[in-house]
């Protein structure tokens, strides 16, 4: 059974938490100020669409696909982004909680997580190479084996990476970063 396509369609203020989105195709299509926490967003596909203040905490995106789309000032808590469709992948975060999130083995080149909240996100062997972290909250979030080669990390704070550990070829840090690369020598650092 082929699913049917939405696409330029607008959503406001919807509640997905006690009845699912349903299974389509979306496409160009908004969706603003719904909440989906714990809700199934499973087998779906977005193209081209953009969630605005959306909560979409724990939610289900097992074998979803996420071909340009913006996230814009949502909550997105402990989501496993590893289960989507890896397939065309590409996304932009913009002022989104994204605590407790997984990436794990993404391959995410040039995405945007810009002015954003990564408290404990887990990058461990992604590939994030010209990743773009302006402004982002990288507190004790976990880069172990991740590339990050040309990433840049000039307006990102609170970010502890192994140098050892990670590849980080022609990556961009301000001095006042420097620290979160020498924090495991205990170094003291003025």
């Amino acid at each position: 059974m082929q699913r049917s396509f939405i696409t330029d369609k607008i959503y406001k203020g919807k509640n997905y938490t006690t009845h699912r989105l349903e299974r389509r195709e979306y496409e160009n299509c908004t969706f603003n100020g719904c909440n989906f926490e714990n809700s199934l967003l499973d087998n779906q596909n977005f193209m081209e669409c953009t969630f605005i203040d959306c909560n979409l905490s724990s939610v289900n995106i097992t074998n979803t696909t996420f071909k340009e789309v913006s996230f814009i000032n949502c909550k997105i808590l402990g989501v496993n982004f590893e289960t989507c469709n890896t397939f065309l992948i590409d996304f932009v975060f913009h002022n989104c909680t994204l605590n407790y999130a997984s990436f794990f083995g993404l391959t995410l080149k040039n995405q945007q997580f810009k002015d954003s909240k990564l408290i404990e996100v887990d990058f461990t062997k992604s590939e994030l190479n010209g990743v773009d972290f302006s402004g982002c909250n990288l507190e004790q979030a976990i880069f172990d084996r991740t590339n990050l080669e040309k990433a840049d990390f000039t307006t990102a704070f609170n970010h502890t990476i192994d140098p050892e550990k990670n590849e980080l070829k022609k990556a961009k840090f301000s001095k006042d970063g420097l620290s979160g690369l020498l924090i495991k020598h205990q170094l003291i650092i003025e």
